[in-house]
């Protein structure tokens, strides 16, 4: 069986390691806190992040990195994007160069404007591959029905060895070729995801909700294609599933935050009290700054970053997206 390493043991990371530990994989499953690799070694459990789940005999928890990174055939990144810099500054050093990465970030660097993947590659010549798509972690933990998206390489020997290694009866994984479509699928929709929330958090209703979800959408494809992705890719399982599920799933962190602003809390108080990370909120800053830079019109990406980072009241961006000069839907030809 493989050797795989889990790098971040919150709620995702710690399903994930469990779920390829049940597979008859060892894995070592990492995490930062100290406590909580201890008290999973005690318990079998990861209660800060995954109460209630089992943990496999073959899931090993551990504090050190170093073992983590330099003693497996594959490693599987599942922290938030803006610590995968500070990560591999540390375990570049030690991973071997046949090591295989995956990553399961979906987040946008601020600062550089990187995905996950291009991160990894300043530090990495390995082979790296994108896990995205609709994923509540809860669900996956409970076994209920999933489908997701593999993104490797089109002419890379370890695409189907890594959709095998993921797959279960109730884990289903569909292989693609386009890294970046994928990444910026899943990174972008959380920022849509908050939109959603602040949407439902001051009542707008299941209209307004659609029609922000729908125009969410376009605004992820102008991007994306601009910048390489394939327009059919955010039809997919990372563009659209993600983005449905993200957008109107209450086990959503991203779209909690946003209900909570639109209900009247702001961004500091919200995040002071939130235990895992809520991706769209940094992202939100980068993705308007990619879309200025790119030259890419994203109204409602931009009223997001306003209301989170600019302290804008949620109701004066919601009247301002739409009192917008009126438009053509779609441009043919």
């Amino acid at each position: 069986m493989n050797s795989i390493s889990v790098i971040g043991a919150g709620s995702w990371g710690t399903v994930i390691a469990n779920l390829l530990a049940l597979k008859g994989n060892e894995v070592l499953l990492w995490a930062y806190e100290k406590d909580t690799v201890e008290s999973m070694i005690e318990l079998r459990e990861n209660k800060p992040f995954m109460p209630g789940l089992k943990l496999s005999p073959n899931l090993i928890p551990t504090n050190d990195l170093n073992e983590a990174a330099g003693t497996a055939s594959h490693i599987i990144l599942v922290i938030p994007t803006q610590f995968i810099r500070g990560i591999l500054t540390k375990a570049a050093p030690i991973i071997a160069p046949d090591t295989v990465i995956v990553t399961a970030a979906k987040g946008i660097e601020r600062g550089t404007l990187k995905t996950a993947s291009a991160i990894i590659r300043e530090f990495l010549g390995n082979e790296v591959a994108v896990l995205s798509g609709p994923s509540f972690a809860d669900e996956v933990a409970k076994k209920k029905p999933t489908a997701v998206t593999l993104a490797i390489s089109d002419h890379s020997k370890h695409a189907h060895t890594l959709q095998e290694m993921f797959f279960t009866e109730y884990f289903r994984v569909y292989t693609h070729e386009d890294i970046i479509g994928v990444e910026l699928g899943g990174a972008l929709k959380n920022v849509i995801a908050i939109a959603s929330g602040i949407c439902d958090g001051l009542g707008l209703g299941l209209n307004a909700r659609a029609a922000l979800i729908t125009r969410g959408l376009s605004e992820i494809i102008r991007l994306g294609v601009v910048l390489g992705a394939k327009e059919n890719t955010f039809s997919g399982l990372s563009g659209l599933g993600d983005l449905v599920l993200t957008c109107t799933g209450n086990l959503s962190r991203n779209y909690t935050v946003g209900m909570r602003l639109g209900g009247g809390e702001t961004p500091a108080e919200i995040l002071s009290d939130m235990k895992a990370v809520a991706e769209g909120v940094e992202t939100s800053a980068s993705a308007f700054a990619l879309a200025e830079r790119a030259g890419v019109e994203m109204p409602i990406v931009e009223q997001v970053y306003r209301v989170i980072h600019e302290s804008k009241s949620p109701a004066v961006a919601v009247r301002q997206l739409m009192s917008r000069g009126l438009k053509v839907e779609f441009r043919h030809g």
